[in-house]
């Protein structure tokens, strides 16, 4: 059901990107280049701009030992390719993976994950993110997160160049154009990445085998990013397992507008799907 969302989402928000073009004056063909393009940028280059703009610096296995060993158990166990290791120097907990296939992916940790974390809680963030590289979601964020960006700037154009400006109806139709469509990008893409969140909740575990893990370092996680700020690019926030930039945004607000689910829910289905409880 996560990816049939997940796919529903991205190609309403292909189409509205294919509209707004036209609208801008330029032809299917045009359009349909637009969203090829961006996904190209999107498909090759997510990890290393993932990379650069969280300052993670390379590990080896003597500096990080105890991450290597789950990492590589993990993935002999899921027989995934072994991922290159990151360290993030934030004493925020959290953790995130890029890439755009598993023989490309790449895994970080924040200093402060490994000071709070348990072993088997940090298994269960592990494979978390070793979830989310197994099912392509990294690839998936970078589109979504690539057609949004270009709504924006695509629905710009569209009110100062598009055809029929100078006509009351098309300058109401760029205006619209103008106002709506980045805000619909924006919330389709928080849509795509609170699902994948959640998929990759359920992926991990199973992974783990152990849900309870995993809803245990979800908890210490959501308490140390509502206290603890770390700097990081807002364009790459959704990539980590738990919104990075609660401190600066603050915890309230409409769950519309959220990249990542509530901590509350995603511990209640990890705790559901421990007791056997089916959940769409």
């Amino acid at each position: 059901m996560n990816n049939v969302k997940t796919a529903g989402l991205l190609a309403f928000m292909s189409v509205l990107l294919i509209l707004v073009v036209q609208t801008l004056g330029g032809s299917w063909g045009i359009a349909i280049a637009f969203v090829v393009g961006f996904n190209f940028l999107a498909y090759f280059f997510s990890d290393r701009m993932a990379i650069a703009a969280t300052r993670a610096k390379p590990v080896t296995e003597a500096e990080l030992p105890r991450v290597y060993e789950i990492v590589r158990r993990l993935t002999e166990q899921t027989r995934m390719p072994m991922p290159r290791i990151y360290l993030i120097d934030s004493s925020q907990p959290n953790a995130f993976a890029t890439g755009r296939s598993p023989k490309k992916a790449a895994v970080a940790v924040t200093r402060g994950i490994l000071e709070i974390l348990t072993v088997d809680e940090l298994e269960g963030v592990l494979g978390h993110e070793l979830a989310h590289v197994r099912n392509h979601d990294i690839l998936i964020s970078s589109v979504a997160a690539m057609i949004a960006a270009a709504l924006t700037m695509l629905a710009r154009m569209t009110f100062f160049f598009g055809r029929g400006r100078d006509n009351p109806i098309g300058a109401v139709g760029a205006l619209l154009a103008l106002i709506i469509a980045p805000i619909v990008a924006m919330l389709i893409r928080f849509a795509i990445s609170r699902t994948r969140e959640f998929q990759a909740d359920k992926s991990g575990a199973d992974i783990t085998g152990r849900p309870l893990q995993l809803a245990s370092a979800l908890e210490k996680i959501s308490a140390g990013t509502s206290r603890i700020p770390m700097n990081v690019n807002p364009a790459t926030s959704q990539l980590f397992i738990d919104n990075p930039l609660k401190t600066v945004r603050g915890r309230g607000g409409m769950r519309w507008f959220s990249s990542h689910p509530p901590a509350e829910e995603r511990i209640k289905r990890l705790t559901d799907m421990a007791q056997g409880i089916s959940r769409s």
